[in-house]
């Protein structure tokens, strides 16, 4: 007698009745958000006329606050932030295409900061190096830089840092992502492993799990997390750490999942442009200022030079230095203030501040991270 598959139970009327709700919601929709991309067609030929820029962070923040702040669920609020910069970044991508680099190659934590920042209707624009993603954003090639700062496992990220000292791009935006880091190989077991190839801060950020596991195992740093997937796509000796995006590019077992040191790893991204081709944005009500700057090597000259913000009441949310490699044992300050220059209190505390400072460079205003 042939086997029969089994008959799938009935649907039962309340479950047929509730998706054909869900169904005619789903079409309401979909007119809607054509709507909508319509009414954004008009912005952008309004914008047009006037020479105004496509993209304008500190509105798209304004907007996610409004949504987060009238959400009356059961829709999580946390929920609202990725689905509204999918629609928008959908919208701005009817107006003109955004070019957007980021450290590649597919499947990087920098690709996935990108999209989660500007949506995956993108021109996406892959770079070798951070080096190379600085370039590309001030040659023009893209229309903005996505960049590693600091994570809150092994700190800054140094070059990146560095780099803006002398590059004219500044920055728009920032977006924290939570990384989780995955042994990723060709053969689904820990056996054999003789390198494991990663970049630089990945391998800080999993040392221990990696001298628990594998001791004797070669930590080979390459440029990004997903060139080492790649690599390690191509020799069976070979693990990579990457995120699962990386393994399902390049074919990878994931041998172990979220082997970082920390569970709370988070990376934090900035967003650059040329401010010649972008204006920087206007107050959003949640800001933060960067500042590099840099005082003559004189006792209580760092402590004189903090002065001002107490003064005016401008709290400092992070504050870093950096060997200023002229041979004299001075230092650059990475310092993030809390408000925006148009804010008096600020405005004001900025002048003292300058006033205080050998060298003195804004690197930034730009909304806070609302996700």
């Amino acid at each position: 007698m042939a086997d029969h598959a089994p008959t799938p139970p009935a649907v039962q009327p309340e479950l047929l009745a509730l998706r054909d709700q869900i169904d005619a919601l789903d079409r309401d929709l979909l007119e809607m958000l054509n709507r909508r991309a319509g009414l954004a067609l008009a912005v952008g030929e309004l914008k047009k006329k006037e020479g105004s820029v496509v993209f304008r962070p500190e509105r798209e923040a304004q907007v996610i606050d409004g949504l987060k702040g009238r959400n009356p669920g059961p829709l999580k609020t946390d929920s609202i932030a990725p689905i509204w910069r999918e629609i928008m970044s959908a919208c701005r991508a009817l107006e003109t295409p955004t070019r957007v680099a980021y450290l590649g190659p597919a499947g990087t934590f920098s690709e996935e900061a990108a999209l989660g920042y500007f949506g995956s209707s993108i021109v996406r624009v892959h770079c070798a190096s951070i080096d190379d993603v600085f370039r590309t954003t001030a040659a023009g090639a893209a229309d903005f830089g996505v960049v590693p700062i600091e994570n809150s496992t092994e700190g800054v990220v140094a070059r990146s840092l560095d780099i803006f000292l002398t590059t004219p791009l500044f920055i728009i935006g920032e977006t924290s992502l939570y990384v989780r880091h995955n042994l990723l190989r060709k053969e689904n077991t820990l056996e054999g492993i003789q390198a494991v190839c990663a970049h630089p801060q990945a391998l800080g950020q999993c040392h221990n799990w990696l001298s628990a596991h594998l001791p004797h195992a070669e930590r080979r740093p390459v440029s990004s997390n997903a060139e080492g997937a790649r690599l390690a796509g191509l020799d069976p000796t070979v693990a990579g750490i990457a995120s699962l995006r990386a393994g399902s590019e390049y074919g990878l077992h994931v041998v172990s999942p979220a082997i970082q040191d920390d569970v709370h790893n988070r990376t934090r991204f900035v967003i650059v442009t040329d401010p010649s081709r972008h204006p920087a944005p206007r107050a959003s009500g949640h800001d933060c200022t960067s500042l590099v700057v840099s005082v003559k090597n004189r006792p209580g000259a760092v402590h004189d030079m903090l002065v001002p913000l107490k003064q005016h009441g401008v709290s400092m949310t992070r504050f870093e230095s950096r060997p200023a490699r002229s041979g004299q044992w001075e230092y650059y300050f990475y310092i993030d203030l809390q408000g925006h220059p148009d804010e008096p209190h600020v405005a004001t505390a900025l002048a003292a501040l300058r006033d205080a400072c050998a060298y003195f460079k804004v690197l930034g205003t730009y909304p806070l991270d609302v996700h």
